[in-house]
């Protein structure tokens, strides 16, 4: 087992991190930025280093800095959490080459699933669903007009790059596929510096199903259940729930047994989510994230089963300790993506914390950086806290929801909680009768 590692990232999930280091008895190192020398986990962990000023790119993008921390301070791993570089395959590989272990999958998969149009091509080999489109890249105006006629309206262009929603385009006729087309390249181009783009049928009323897996490297792999993140504004998940009040016992065993033998043919090591869209019970693969997800922990509440802790014995060559039989799913769990925004306008609102108060009690987590007295800087993502509930069932897990929500109090600044009191208390949410379009129309924005 590892006996330091080196935490390359910020925030809750940085926390979250060190938190499941310390219980394995293994040191930790932050890592931070000027803008974070206060941060939580940079308090926390038994070293710190600052690696650059407040910008990305010069901190947390940095990877020649973070290499050097990790070589001072002889840390045995390097686990890259979510976002920044926790999906650069350059890194994971330069990692490696340093001689440090990467609390990741393989860069192979990194690189292969980070690219929509051979993800797809993956997907289909694995014998993954696929929603129909392009077999690959769409190189010309003519090649996108004739598929356009195969495909059908309405259609998504999309950059094969992309991510976060941007490199989107929607064509409901003939007409509008040439400008969305090169629109869409276009944005790519500037988003992510690849003009690639795809095209697929684009589906109207579908919902947002992920499976989380785990797998050892070694052929072993285990799911621990799906996901429904459709409520989404801009292609930004919100809210999230494990299990999908979508499926039934059928569907559920159906995607996990399909997963379960893709993840074990590919020899997948380490955590990751096969994201789908779901629509009159069929699924359709959407990507692959090589990497711990932000709402993990939902799946964590249902399963008992610590997804970090694993991603770190994994990284370290121990094989699984259990099967997919060994796998039991108990009660509901939703988690409500808090961040610092206003509830109506979105835009940003970075600021000082007057006062912090996190709800508790039964079934009540709350995966946080802020205390009372730290600074919410502008710089990164505005998401501050993840207010995670569990419940024996689903109805049960809504009213722990709606308290631990009147009892959040975050002062200082605005933040979401007061749509996330509003979305919870829709008929619709509370019927589970949503879809990833919902918030937005409901919201006014569509």
């Amino acid at each position: 087992m590892f006996e330091k590692v080196l935490i390359a990232n910020r925030g809750e999930i940085a926390l979250r991190i060190h938190r499941a280091c310390k219980e394995m008895g293994i040191q930790t190192v932050a890592v931070h930025s000027t803008a974070d020398a206060d941060a939580m986990h940079v308090r926390l962990a038994d070293e710190a280093i600052c690696i650059g000023p407040p910008a990305p790119k010069d901190s947390y993008l940095n990877i020649p800095a973070i290499l050097t921390a990790a070589t001072l301070t002889r840390a045995d791993a390097i686990h890259p959490g979510v976002g920044f570089l926790s999906e650069n395959a350059r890194f994971a590989q330069m990692v490696e080459d340093h001689g440090i272990a990467f609390i990741g999958p393989t860069p192979h998969h990194i690189r292969v699933m980070g690219d929509k149009v051979a993800a797809k091509d993956e997907a289909k080999r694995l014998g993954i669903p696929v929603v129909p489109g392009s077999d690959g890249a769409v190189e010309t105006e003519e090649e996108a007009l004739k598929l356009a006629k195969e495909i059908g309206f309405p259609l998504i262009i999309k950059a094969a790059a992309g991510g976060g929603g941007r490199g989107m385009k929607v064509a409901s006729k003939m007409e509008e596929v040439a400008q969305a087309w090169a629109i869409c390249r276009t944005e790519a181009k500037a988003a992510f510096g690849d003009d690639t783009v795809y095209m697929e049928r684009y589906l109207s009323r579908p919902r947002h199903i992920e499976v989380q897996v785990l797998g050892d490297g070694k052929g072993s792999c285990i799911n621990l259940g799906e996901r429904d993140c459709s409520i989404q504004r801009r292609h930004q998940k919100v809210i999230e729930e494990a299990p999908s009040p979508a499926l039934n016992a059928t569907q559920r065993a159906q995607i996990g047994e399909t997963v379960n033998k893709a993840i074990s043919e590919m020899g997948y090591r380490g955590a990751g989510t096969i994201e789908f869209l779901y629509e009159d019970g069929e699924f359709f693969f959407i990507e692959m994230n090589t990497r711990l997800q932000v709402e993990h922990p939902i799946s964590e509440m249902v399963c008992g089963i610590d997804l970090v802790r694993e991603q770190i014995k994994v990284a370290a060559g121990i094989p699984l300790a259990f099967s997919q039989e060994d796998i039991t799913f108990n009660g509901h769990s939703i988690e409500c993506r808090v961040t610092a925004e206003h509830p109506e306008t979105f835009m940003p609102t970075p600021g000082k914390i007057t006062d912090y108060h996190a709800p508790g009690g039964l079934g009540v987590r709350v995966d946080s950086q802020l205390y009372s007295g730290y600074s919410v800087p502008p710089y990164y993502d505005s998401l501050v806290s993840k207010l995670v509930v569990h419940g024996a069932n689903r109805n049960e897990c809504l009213m722990r929801l709606k308290r631990a929500l009147d009892e959040y109090v975050i002062g200082g600044i605005q933040t979401t909680i007061p749509l996330h009191q509003k979305i919870i208390a829709q008929k619709p949410f509370i019927d589970g009768d949503y879809d990833i379009h919902w918030l937005e129309k409901w919201m006014g924005l569509k």
